[in-house]
């Protein structure tokens, strides 16, 4: 594309998202073909995040369905809120109750959290998410402008200062605190005309437009007024709202323009945060008239810009002082500029805080019914973010702080997740001298970074009888638990006490951190020797974040030797991983063909039912017991001679074959019982025994296929012999097929290799 190409493209854009300003008449016909235009702050709001409509996740081991908004669609995911979905569906359910006027509408929400909790994102993911939203037809936002100087007789205008020659559309001066359009009509006629609204809508949520015009428009509006009253005009309202007077025009939705946001650093007194302050400069210039004149009003405060949409109260603890005075806006929806001119607000209120704020507020908690604070925190809803405790959403919220990454994860089964989740990431670093480096984190490196950060934050008083927290992170990640054979499913057991999980733990700014360290330190390792230096493994991860803990000022005494007690069980899960990846690189070319896996299945079918059994060539013949039992022995691995007679099986065998084989048939013959049912249509991976087989293997496998074999001699095989073929075939495979580069191929099969060595026989 060219120069030109790319500043037509903008202009498009550009004319896609503004409209022409319109007369009062056309936009309440606009809104009879398009109600969600007209909607108050909280539904305005409500509409925004279904609108993008939700998807399935699993949190904690349960799929829920979370809304799209929170994953910053519009803004490629940059600013996604990962994980908390349960608590963003509770503000959701909240927000639709708040805009129905059902319950809650007194309310201010909450949102508290401890640090890296993606409370701050959730901001900007709101911010985003209202701006892209009013870009869209559904979503228009719409407000009003003045022009008196058209007005007969007029002889000051709008503006501020005293230039009332200026152009027409210079004339023209939009309300400052995006004041809704049917708020020029009189209450009555507002009243039957959202009635009749309200009437046409298919939802329970209808439209409320109750404030009055603000300050600044109800200047313009009793000035108008007041000419064609003394000029006898008899359709007053007409020509006051005369296109040449009133237009409606549209908004994009942003902070300052219907999203106001107070920021921690923001000062000055509580009004001047709230609404704004005077310029006293401009009473003098204004015809006040002995009065103060709102048009000399700043309107900069934080209600005054997100009046119509969001009000957002940054680290809320930092303005403990405001919260009291926001008391009374939601039930009220009215606050002041100055003793006798008040201002309409329509505007969903919502606060984020560490829990410092929690403490500050019951600091009189101890006063019982004399706590000065009651009020407030009776009117404050709060919704807690906790620490991810899914290894996917650490895993990819490490990434994220890592790189450049910003697309949220979705995966049409967790094996897709997987795959990302021990995938290797390499990151460009700069030396102290200047020069750049790639460096690598190995494959299931950032995997242990994230396992290891939540297990921190997981609850061990509670456990299962058998699991450990490595198993309750993964039930917590895939909603089941894979032991051996079996799959057992998060409802099986028994998690009901946890509701301290994600509470505390080690954060990921703490992990960034050490990573980012590592990346930069000039780490003399006993393998420099293979010039892979720069590869950063899953046990130099892990030992970092556990050395790091015993200087860093975030964690009490008691949390760092907590933390360095739960790292065992992860460095044993992470090898146990790297393990599985060396002998599946081994055996990739010695896995069991589906055919031959097929012809088991249907036997033992025919062997156990008394189905008939068919050749190639259609003819009926009996189950072959040496067939079964050379793929009992060789493939499964599970039996020996001794469990046959001859070549019929003992009972170990037949009750093997009937619970893990039959059984599973069965299953599936029951969950297709509407079909015709064949073993031959039977997806062979949905048995777990034979799963097992097409897809793991084991250094028994490994011994029986390559007999000559010595692990021993890995670091340096002697040539021409079978461990230096195995391992040059195992390095590429783990290179082609399994995400590994070369060095890290080498690195990682050296530590496996090193581990199996001890236990040789």
């Amino acid at each position: 594309m060219t120069g030109h190409d790319y500043v037509t493209e903008a202009d498009r854009a550009l004319e896609e998202t503004y409209e022409e300003p319109m007369s009062l008449a056309a936009y309440v016909d606009r809104i009879f073909e398009n109600p969600s235009i007209a909607s108050h702050a909280s539904k305005y709001l409500l509409e925004a995040i279904e609108a993008a409509g939700t998807r399935t996740v699993v949190e904690e081991g349960e799929e829920k369905e979370r809304y799209r908004f929170f994953d910053d669609p519009y803004n490629d995911g940059e600013h996604a809120i990962l994980g908390n979905t349960e608590v963003l569906n509770g503000f959701v359910d909240d927000l639709r109750s708040i805009a129905a006027g059902r319950a809650k509408d007194e309310k201010i929400i909450w949102f508290e959290g401890p640090t890296a909790t993606g409370k701050s994102e959730l901001k900007r993911c709101l911010v985003n998410g209202l701006r892209e939203y009013s870009k869209t037809p559904e979503g228009r936002r719409y407000t009003v402008e003045w022009n008196i100087s058209t007005a007969e007789g007029g002889e000051r205008g709008l503006s501020y200062g005293d230039d009332t020659s200026a152009a027409d559309e210079q004339d023209w001066y939009e309300s400052p605190v995006q004041a809704h359009p049917l708020s020029v009509f009189p209450a009555e006629v507002r009243s039957d005309l959202l009635e009749q609204l309200n009437a046409d809508l298919d939802t329970h949520v209808p439209i409320q437009v109750d404030a009055q015009l603000d300050p600044f428009s109800r200047e313009a509006y009793d000035f108008l007024e007041e000419r064609y009253r003394r000029a006898g005009e008899e359709d007053l309202f007409s020509a006051i709202t005369d296109e040449s007077h009133l237009r409606v025009k549209n908004y994009v939705v942003d902070t300052g323009q219907g999203v106001g946001v107070l920021h921690s650093e923001d000062d000055g007194p509580p009004k001047e945060r709230l609404v704004g302050s005077w310029m006293h400069g401009m009473l003098q210039e204004l015809d006040s008239r002995g009065r103060k004149n709102p048009q000399a009003f700043s309107y900069d405060g934080v209600l005054s810009q997100g009046n119509g949409v969001l009000t957002i109260v940054e680290d809320a603890a930092q303005h403990a002082d405001l919260l009291q005075k926001l008391l009374n806006v939601p039930d009220e929806q009215s606050v002041k500029l100055d003793k006798g001119i008040g201002m309409d607000v329509d505007s969903q209120l919502l606060i984020i805080s560490n829990p410092d704020l929690e403490a500050q507020l019951n600091q009189h908690a101890d006063r019982n019914g004399m706590d000065p604070l009651k009020a407030l925190k009776r009117r404050l809803d709060k919704h807690r973010f906790g620490y991810l405790t899914n290894l996917s959403l650490e895993t990819e919220l490490i990434r994220r702080e890592l790189t450049n990454e910003t697309n949220v994860w979705e995966a049409e089964s967790y094996d897709e997740l997987a795959d990302r989740i021990r995938a290797p990431v390499t990151v460009t670093v700069k030396d102290r001298d200047g020069e750049t480096r790639v460096q690598e984190f190995a494959p299931h490196a950032i995997e242990a970074a994230a396992l290891y950060a939540v297990v921190t934050r997981l609850d061990e008083e509670h456990l299962p009888n058998g699991l450990d927290l490595v198993d309750k992170a993964l039930i917590y990640d895939q909603g089941y638990l894979q032991e051996g054979d079996s799959r057992r499913e998060k409802d099986e057991f028994d998690f009901d006490g946890d509701g301290n999980d994600g509470e505390h733990g080690i954060p990921v700014t703490y992990t960034r951190d050490t990573l980012a360290e590592l990346l930069q330190t000039d780490r003399d390792r006993h393998h420099a020797e293979l010039s892979v230096e720069d590869i950063v493994m899953p046990r130099d991860v892990l030992n970092a974040m556990v050395e790091g803990l015993i200087d860093a000022p975030v964690f009490s005494t008691g949390e760092r030797s907590e933390f360095e007690n739960r790292v065992v069980p992860v460095k044993n899960y992470i090898y146990d991983q790297q393990e599985s990846d060396v002998i599946e690189a081994i055996m990739h070319d010695k896995r069991v063909d589906e055919e031959t896996v097929a012809e088991y299945v249907e036997h033992v079918y025919a062997w156990e039912t008394e189905e008939p059994l068919y050749n190639d060539r259609g003819e009926r013949v009996e189950p072959d017991p040496l067939t079964m039992k050379l793929f009992e022995i060789e493939h499964l691995g599970r039996f020996s001679e001794s469990g046959y007679d001859g070549n019929q099986p003992r009972e170990s065998v037949r009750n093997f074959r009937r619970e893990k084989v039959i059984t599973s048939l069965n299953r599936h013959a029951w969950e297709h019982r509407d079909e015709d049912f064949a073993v031959e249509d039977v997806d062979l991976t949905a048995i777990p025994v034979i799963k097992t087989v097409l897809e793991s293997h084991d250094w028994d496998d490994v011994e029986r296929t390559f007999e000559d074999f010595d692990p021993r001699q890995w670091s340096d095989p002697p040539s021409g012999t079978e461990t230096a073929a195995v391992k040059e075939s195992t390095i590429d495979t783990m290179v082609d097929l399994f995400g590994y580069s070369a060095a890290s191929a080498e690195l990682t099969s050296r530590h496996v290799m090193g581990q199996v060595s001890y236990r040789w026989d």
